[in-house]
């Protein structure tokens, strides 16, 4: 997994509430194995007319959104199943940080075990950077880590919270079992010292 330390990258503003993982991946993307091309299928139902044309209005469609890395989104992003492939067609596409004012639980968990950063910043906030990233596409936003906090251009820092054992394997890029990997010396000296 990529660590997460400081993304600085464009946005592309979806202005959708209550996206649910069928609307991010539908099931017939499900049948994968692999991470890999799942991001051909993310939004594909609202991305795409029937006969597989893109919907010129559709935020990912648009030219000036090509190569953003970070999603703004409404709130209860990742709602209904637990699909992990979710995550995996986002990050595949390319994105980084999902900024949503609220997340699925599911979801929000799938994605910090995947490298993708749900950051939840209040309402306000997220309407905000709907509204300067559709006027300004090309603004660029600081996602930091370290410090928990979104800046925009004008000096604006807005805080976000995340767990303290996530964050930590975010920013070393490790996922469960690469975490208890990189624990492997310290637990071969306990298991080899003598029981008391």
């Amino acid at each position: 997994m990529q660590p997460f330390r400081t993304l600085t990258a464009t946005a592309a503003p979806l202005r959708l509430e209550n996206v649910d993982t069928d609307q991010i991946i539908p099931a017939r993307y499900l049948t994968a194995v692999t991470k890999e091309g799942m991001g051909k299928g993310l939004f594909s139902g609202i991305r795409y007319h029937p006969d597989g044309a893109p919907k010129e209005e559709f935020v990912l469609n648009k030219a000036e959104h090509d190569g953003a890395q970070v999603l703004i989104a409404g709130r209860n992003f990742g709602s209904g199943s637990s699909r992990e492939h979710a995550v995996w067609a986002l990050t595949d596409h390319g994105f980084r940080c999902v900024i949503a004012p609220g997340f699925a639980d599911i979801f929000y968990n799938n994605s910090l075990k995947n490298g993708l950063l749900p950051v939840a910043l209040p309402e306000e906030v997220v309407n905000m950077l709907w509204d300067l990233v559709e006027e300004a596409p090309e603004t660029i936003i600081v996602v930091n880590l370290t410090d928990q906090s979104v800046a925009l251009p004008d000096g604006q820092h807005h805080h976000f919270e995340i767990d303290a054992f996530r964050k930590i394997c975010l920013l070393e890029g490790l996922d469960d079992m690469g975490y208890i990997m990189s624990k492997e010396a310290a637990i071969e000296a306990y298991e080899a010292a003598p029981a008391f």
